[in-house]
């Protein structure tokens, strides 16, 4: 069994996924010979969320990106994952992605990398646009007022806005029901602004996703690490910072693709 572990960003968690999960295991076990008999898969999606957030909320977060690679080793472990791994992450998720990878090349088979960012490859104000401090500034100063702060943050991550109201009711119900402290926030930031990933690319085959409208982050990001690491890179036309809410079945789509393309690599 294939099996795929999905790592989320800052302050957010397994339930920010969406349908996503769901919908990249329906699309991977599609991709060769018959399909799966009923309620079986070929492909295991394990949501592991970092410390600090969601299941693990009570926890404190790491400050270095490196700690939080060892609580996801273990997470895996617990939950009697087989290695070696398919890593899709996004944002933080992705430089604890890259980490693991560059630390422990025989444990990850693939990566796929969202709208991620690290150094030595981004400048400061790439990793984190200038546009969007004040908007972070809002929700830091709400971060109690839970209905405010995660308005604040869909309007800096998410472009799609057909769902806006239903989306901040959800992931108002999610922070309330597993809220991330302001110190596991800070925490977690600093650890994100801290990270320098190795300039050698990953053993594994990488795929880069980002998108061209995201106005947290630069998607210079994306472009710069492609580059440096060799890797496949597919740029979403409108998207904002969150693509898989943005646009589910483009980023699904454009990670079947990618692994029909490389399949035997």
């Amino acid at each position: 069994m294939n099996t795929w572990i999905l790592l989320r960003g800052l302050t957010r968690e397994a339930r920010h996924w969406g349908a996503l999960p769901d919908a990249l295991r329906e699309a991977l076990d599609g991709i060769t010979g018959d399909a799966p008999a009923a309620g079986s898969s070929r492909v295991r999606v394990l949501t592991i969320d970092l410390p600090g957030n969601g299941e693990y909320a009570d926890l404190r977060a790491p400050l270095r990106v490196a700690e939080m690679v060892d609580f996801v080793r273990a997470a895996a472990r617990e939950r009697g994952a087989p290695g070696p791994f398919c890593v899709l992450a996004m944002s933080l998720g992705g430089m604890v992605a890259a980490c693991w990878a560059q630390r422990r090349p025989d444990e990850i088979a693939r990566l796929v990398l969202i709208n991620t960012s690290m150094r030595p490859f981004s400048r400061f104000d790439e990793r984190l646009r200038r546009q969007a401090w004040p908007g972070l500034l809002r929700a830091a100063r709400h971060w109690n007022a839970p209905s405010v702060a995660e308005a604040v943050i869909h309007r800096l991550t998410c472009n799609n806005g057909k769902t806006r109201a239903a989306d901040v009711k959800t992931w108002t119900d999610i922070r309330t029901s597993a809220p991330v402290s302001r110190a596991n926030a800070l925490r977690q930031l600093l650890a994100a602004a801290r990270f320098s990933a190795g300039k050698r690319q990953p053993a594994c085959a990488t795929l880069v996703l980002s998108s061209r409208e995201d106005g947290l982050v630069d998607p210079a990001c994306s472009a710069s690490l492609a580059a440096a690491w060799g890797a496949d890179h597919w740029m979403h036309p409108w998207a904002g910072h969150d693509l898989p809410h943005d646009d589910p079945a483009w980023t699904v789509e454009r990670i079947r693709a990618w692994l029909v393309q490389t399949a035997g690599e």
